[in-house]
């Protein structure tokens, strides 16, 4: 430990203790009474009177104490020689060093508590202080992810997916034409077509109509090679009506053209009328021949249903391995007569 600072020491390098003639510096005018009194007692030859010491609690020590009377050892007899003066010199000197040294350990306590403080603020020295971090830190909630909306299906997601429709519903037997206009993209004979669907499916008609649309004027459909082309109209005379109806309303109109729909439960053109009839039950749910291949089924019920609009008949597949012909009843079957065919959606499927 560090010893006392200069500037303490230098205090007292004004004192002179020995017995004649020292002086008291004004620092300590305190002390002046006992410094006289000494001297008026050793005059007298008296034995020397100890000044009160207002340090005693801290430089309380007696070294006549220690020894018996006559029995002085020649240093205490040569600082009794001395005077009281300096032994008053001495306590001040003594004190003055007690008080640097406290000063000192305080000082060396307090930087030792602020570097602990410190330490535990860093973590340097607190396991106890890491806990509580992390334990503050897993009570936070993680940020939360900026909210997007999910994309919005495409036509093809769409028409590939099944929908929920029951193989015996009889809606209300009541339609709706999808507004808009949908022109004829090509040159060749002009063909305005109507859609209508039930109300009360439960399904998209705007996807229907699409749907519709899309397949018609496909290079490899029934406007290939710029022969026909289809528009769809929502208003004014259109050449047919194109309806998406529920299994029991698409027989009652089948057999206002005498035909029976009711024990396959198919589609069909009800030529005596003008509506091409779209089972709906088989565009949400498709048919065994296409297993879960729907998007192009439902391309083939388009086709072969105004393929017989238009004047085809039905065709049987003539070679196994083949595709079947479009105007095939495909949703019936794919295989007659030993001949398997494969599914096809379209008129002209090699273009």
């Amino acid at each position: 430990m560090p010893g006392p600072r200069r500037e303490y020491v230098a205090a007292f390098d004004g004192f002179d203790d020995t017995a004649g003639g020292g002086t008291v510096p004004d620092a300590a005018p305190a002390f002046d009474a006992d410094i006289d009194a000494d001297d008026d007692v050793f005059a007298a030859g008296a034995p020397p009177k100890r000044p009160s010491d207002p340090y005693g609690a801290v430089t309380d020590w007696d070294h006549d104490a220690e020894y018996a009377e006559g029995d002085v050892p020649p240093d205490a007899a040569a600082e009794r020689a001395k005077g009281g003066r300096g032994r008053a010199f001495t306590g001040i000197a003594a004190a003055a060093v007690t008080t640097v040294l406290a000063v000192v350990v305080a000082g060396q306590v307090t930087e030792g508590r602020e570097g602990d403080a410190r330490a535990g603020a860093t973590g340097d020295g607190g396991a106890h202080h890491d806990a509580d971090s992390a334990s503050r830190s897993a009570e936070r909630p993680p940020p939360e992810e900026p909210k997007t909306e999910p994309e919005p299906a495409t036509y093809g997601q769409k028409m590939g997916k099944k929908y929920p429709l029951a193989a015996d519903l009889e809606a209300s037997g009541e339609f709706e034409a999808i507004g808009g206009l949908d022109k004829a993209p090509g040159a060749g004979q002009k063909f305005r077509y109507r859609v209508d669907v039930e109300k009360g499916l439960g399904l998209d008609g705007k996807l229907f109509a699409q749907a519709v649309q899309k397949t018609l004027n496909d290079k490899r459909s029934w406007a290939h090679g710029g022969g026909r082309t289809f528009e769809r109209v929502s208003s004014g005379q259109p050449d047919f009506v194109i309806t998406l109806a529920s299994p029991g309303t698409t027989g009652v109109w089948c057999a206002k053209s005498g035909l029976d729909t009711t024990e396959d439960n198919v589609s069909c053109d009800s030529a005596a009328t003008e509506r091409v009839m779209i089972n709906a039950y088989r565009w949400a749910q498709g048919a065994k021949t296409y297993g879960d291949a729907i998007h192009p089924y439902r391309q083939m019920l388009i086709n072969h249903e105004v393929g017989h609009r238009l004047g085809f008949n039905h065709v049987m597949c003539s070679r196994d391995g083949a595709l079947a012909p479009v105007m095939q009843q495909q949703t019936k079957f794919l295989e007659s007569g030993g001949i398997k065919c494969r599914p096809n959606a379209w008129a002209f499927p090699g273009n």
